[in-house]
């Protein structure tokens, strides 16, 4: 079966033409970094804009690489939430247009459970597992029981680690996107240089919190440090605090295997903490190659195919026209 997957939860323009949930054919991303980067992040407005423009071409280059028509696809998949809703409603009508001009089945998606598949592109993911989901609005745990049966078990109280990052570039005058910004002035640092605590965190214990760290580095920069100093330790708490929940979580639902997911995955210091403290406690890490932790419709296509699958028959998959996209879409509406 092949699922068409489209994604415009913020400020990617992305198509993809995915096998059977597994065998990506084609997977096509168009960024509006450089649309974006000089306001400091994105603007709904201005991305919205762009998903229209570029949304018939990504597709047509994305059925293009895969080497099939649009007659060929047997399933279409959506971000249907969160996101910024403009962009998430250019991608919806698309596939709902396309969907109703076929009489295909359309999946709506949830955009988190996109990412929770994901790993499952480069690995024979193990059920049931952990995930850490870390992005630029988004810090979750989840126990994942099957591809499509998961539960959240903790998420972040305030910012999402990835927003973090990039207050902490602006801070720095690193520039936007920041993760990979301060990523790449932390190399050159000394992480013990700025000491930071460990955030407390009313509630679960697995609860994650970042408003704190991010103004306790803004604190720290009145000392005037070194910005490459600054960076390493503030990578470094931040690697600590996902390290020391994962690890928790772990061990409380007796889970042996762990997938690190969202764009946060990609950087380099907390893969090597992470599959360190793995290593150390016996537990197996896994993470997505670089393309699959950033927002891409490959990840969509795979979520979309494994809902369908589960319920083949289900009528609502030709019920989608009144279907509209929901900016802060609960996991339990995700279908």
């Amino acid at each position: 079966m092949l699922a068409l997957g489209i994604e415009s939860s913020c400020d990617e323009t992305a198509a993809a033409v995915v096998e059977n949930g597994a065998k990506v054919l084609s997977n096509v991303i168009a960024s509006q970094h450089d649309i974006h980067a000089r306001f400091g992040g994105v603007v709904p407005e201005l991305a919205s804009r762009r998903h229209v423009e570029n949304m018939p071409v990504v597709v047509t280059e994305a059925l293009e690489r895969a080497g099939v028509t649009m007659g060929d696809i047997d399933l279409f998949a959506v971000t249907r939430g969160p996101g910024l809703v403009g962009a998430l409603l250019v991608g919806l009508s698309f596939a709902k247009g396309a969907a109703w001009a076929l009489k295909k089945p359309l999946v709506p998606v949830h955009h988190l459970h996109g990412h929770i598949v994901a790993a499952g592109f480069n690995h024979a993911l193990r059920y049931p597992h952990l995930c850490l989901l870390v992005s630029g609005g988004h810090t979750s745990l989840f126990r994942v029981d099957s591809p499509v049966t998961f539960l959240e078990l903790a998420s972040t109280r305030d910012d999402a680690a990835g927003e973090a990052f990039d207050k902490v570039a602006k801070l720095l005058g690193l520039g936007f996107p920041g993760g990979p910004a301060v990523e790449k002035c932390a190399a050159n640092g000394d992480a013990r240089a700025v000491k930071f605590t460990m955030p407390k965190v009313k509630g679960s214990a697995l609860d994650f919190s970042f408003s704190g760290l991010k103004t306790a580095t803004r604190l720290a920069l009145e000392k005037k440090p070194k910005a490459e100093d600054v960076a390493a330790s503030f990578q470094k708490t931040v690697a600590d605090i996902l390290v020391q929940r994962t690890l928790f979580a772990a061990k409380e639902q007796k889970l042996d295997y762990i997938v690190m997911a969202g764009g946060v995955a990609c950087n380099g210091h907390l893969r090597r903490e992470m599959k360190r403290a793995g290593d150390v406690n016996g537990l197996t890490v896994v993470w997505p190659e670089p393309v699959y932790c950033t927002d891409n419709a490959a990840m969509i296509a795979a979520a979309g195919y494994f809902m369908y699958a589960a319920e083949p028959t289900s009528p609502r998959w030709m019920d989608y026209l009144s279907l509209d996209a929901v900016a802060n879409l609960p996991l339990s509406l995700s279908s």
